[in-house]
């Protein structure tokens, strides 16, 4: 592990202490969540911005990690967008948390509004600027790499911006439920709903490719067609977890609610 953040850093300082900081946030935020009382939704308000600092952490160190491959490429410019743009959102979801408001969604206020359209704007500037990054990854030659892992990162680049951008199923709808009110019952921490649809876990497991499919490629699979076709049953699941919520269905359904809609 030590040899690891060595290398992350030594790869891209700015990213490895940026991701750095959003770990360390993340756990801040999850003691928070154990021993204040201010709650959103039913909940406690610090689980939002400990998922999205988390998220976070997971995404800097993976962008750290890739970019590096990549020939001609401005990475500095690259990180410095991304520290400022996703810190300025994971710091306005603490404030809104540490206040008992709601980040997202928040249409209340002119301020709340703007500031909610801010973060969708810088979410979505991230979005298009780690699909540029997809792209180079297609466009430019890698001899040294493994061809299973290059497609790995290819892929994972991929449904991190197609999931990513599904983020507007919710925007659109100014809510995380489809089907019933959110601030219902949901699984601890990350509060997915167990009783409505929940586009935010086709959200989860898309993003999260990013991270799953290079370290499944590299340390199992480290076959390239085995690496495509796990790609697209990984894909496959966060599309089925998608047309799921649509419909109003939970993916994680409580045995309550599965006892109810069976008796109906």
């Amino acid at each position: 592990m030590l040899t690891f953040i060595t290398e992350l850093r030594h790869r891209n300082d700015a990213l490895y202490l940026f991701g750095l900081i959003c770990l360390v946030a993340s756990i801040a935020f999850l003691l928070l969540s154990a021993t204040t009382s201010v709650r959103v939704y039913n909940v406690s308000a610090w689980y939002k911005p400990f998922k999205f600092a988390f998220s976070t952490f997971l995404y800097s160190w993976a962008m750290a990690w890739y970019c590096h491959y990549l020939q001609s490429f401005n990475a500095p410019l690259f990180s410095w967008s991304v520290i400022i743009l996703l810190g300025f959102e994971i710091l306005y979801i603490a404030l809104q948390a540490g206040r008992g408001q709601l980040s997202h969604y928040n249409l209340s206020t002119p301020l709340y509004a703007t500031l909610y359209s801010l973060m969708a704007i810088a979410a979505t500037a991230v979005t298009v600027y780690t699909a540029y990054v997809g792209i180079l990854f297609f466009k430019q030659p890698f001899p040294l790499l493994p061809d299973y892992y290059l497609w790995a990162i290819r892929l994972s680049i991929l449904l991190f911006v197609v999931f990513s951008l599904e983020g507007f199923v919710m925007g659109s709808r100014l809510t995380h439920t489809i089907g019933g009110p959110d601030g219902e019952a949901g699984i601890p921490i990350l509060n997915w709903s167990t009783r409505y649809g929940d586009p935010r876990i086709a959200h989860f497991i898309g993003m999260h490719a990013l991270q799953v499919l290079p370290l499944l490629a590299f340390y199992v699979v480290r076959n390239t067609k085995a690496v495509i076709f796990i790609s697209a049953l990984y894909s496959l699941l966060a599309v089925l977890a998608l047309v799921q919520a649509l419909q109003g269905k939970p993916f994680f359904a409580s045995k309550k609610h599965s006892q109810n809609a069976i008796s109906k």
